[in-house]
């Protein structure tokens, strides 16, 4: 092997090993917090799996996500996968593991924040509707509808009669979304009433990790109960064949993620995309071209 060959081998592992970077820098920031706030808890952290089985296992699961992206845009397929759970049941973290290595052209995510006052008065589906998908795109919500089912309830900012309407009016919203042929996919991220507290103190604990806590999510800590009566009551109503709903067992993270990204590539049937074989063109070089200097202040200073 040359010595330009080995040269441009090295760094095709380097960058690599780079586009893995981002998904450990995240793994060990966790870790991180889990042993800070673990050291003033009497009782030892459940077991969970060996990073060298999750990454392995996670990287394996995301190229098989590339290979349905590849597929959802070769069939024009449209997919909606709502996620939906308590605060802090590891919802965002499982949604950034599904979209890390996807295209955001093709897989977007959709987090809608409290309603205008304009939208308080609309149609109550109407704020979510521009936001599905058209043929050969992926639109993953970071909560959903179900809002009006859980925190709307909860906290009082529907009324009994805005709640039941949305029992009643959701089923047939899904089947006709169904019959569009949306493929929809309903993931509910279950944890315990103790996971929750530990979450909410490493957020406390954390610097980095507070601006994920607001006030509702501190009320959703006094309401515990009444947030597990709301989502019985959800998933009885709402579960249907046509759009069933998917418990997570979320209490550990690492399985979560594994568990619903391997179940979701289950739902969709997939094939590999035949691709034609791509080649780096020449570049064009111009002998009177002389590319000008950039002026030294507009660079970045390279403290590192």
């Amino acid at each position: 092997m040359s010595r330009t060959h080995q040269d441009q081998l090295n760094r095709i592992k380097a960058e690599i090993a780079d586009s893995f970077d981002e998904e450990l820098e995240m793994q060990m920031e966790e870790d991180r917090l889990d042993d800070l706030v673990a050291e003033g808890m009497s009782e030892p952290a459940e077991q969970t799996l060996e990073r060298k089985i999750y990454f392995r296992e996670l990287f394996r699961l995301q190229h098989e996500l590339v290979r349905l992206q590849d597929w959802v845009q070769h069939k024009k397929l449209k997919v909606v996968v709502l996620f939906e759970g308590r605060d802090s049941a590891g919802k965002g973290g499982a949604i950034k593991r599904v979209t890390q290595r996807l295209n955001p052209r093709v897989c977007r995510t959709v987090a809608l924040p409290a309603p205008t006052e304009r939208e308080r008065h609309q149609w109550y589906f109407q704020r979510y509707v521009p936001h599905l998908p058209t043929g050969g795109e992926i639109v993953l919500f970071d909560r959903s509808w179900y809002n009006r089912a859980g925190v709307e309830r909860v906290m009082g900012f529907c009324t009994p009669d805005e709640l039941e309407e949305f029992f009643r009016s959701v089923p047939e919203f899904e089947r006709m979304l169904v019959r569009s042929g949306i493929v929809l996919i309903k993931y509910w991220f279950s944890i315990t009433d103790e996971e929750q507290e530990f979450r909410f103190n490493m957020r406390i604990h954390d610097p980095l990790k507070q601006w994920k806590l607001s006030p509702m999510d501190m009320e959703s800590r006094v309401h515990w109960e009444e947030y597990t009566k709301a989502k019985e009551e959800m998933l009885a109503r709402t579960h249907s064949p046509d759009a069933p709903w998917w418990v997570v067992q979320a209490v550990d993270k690492k399985r979560a993620r594994l568990n619903c990204i391997a179940h979701l590539l289950e739902q969709i049937p997939y094939e590999d995309v035949p691709k034609p074989e791509i080649q780096l063109p020449d570049r064009i070089r111009n002998a009177d071209y002389n590319r000008a200097p950039v002026p030294p202040e507009m660079y970045v200073p390279e403290r590192y």
